[in-house]
């Protein structure tokens, strides 16, 4: 993909930049132009939009580590042995 940013650009100024699309992106964005009426630009921004507004929604990833207990007395390695040999 081809970005070229412009400095100074205000936000309610359009930009006009040159992209490559995937060609599952390119055909979504046909099928929008043909079915939905929507110009190239603004099925692309759609899209986009609609791709930043699923990462917002997801939910962050929390990690709750616990303490783990062992069941077994792991310091009597005859008995460790003795459980995993009779499948415990």
């Amino acid at each position: 993909m081809h970005y070229f940013a412009h400095q100074g650009v205000r936000k309610d100024e359009n930009v006009r930049t040159t992209i490559s699309l995937d060609p599952d992106i390119a055909a979504e964005v046909d099928r929008m132009h043909r079915q939905e009426g929507l110009g190239r630009s603004e099925a692309i921004n759609t899209l986009a939009r609609r791709g930043m507004a699923a990462v917002k929604a997801q939910a962050p990833y929390e990690f709750n580590p616990r303490p783990l207990r062992a069941l077994i007395d792991l310091t009597n390695i005859a008995e460790v042995l003795d459980m995993t040999e009779r499948g415990c």
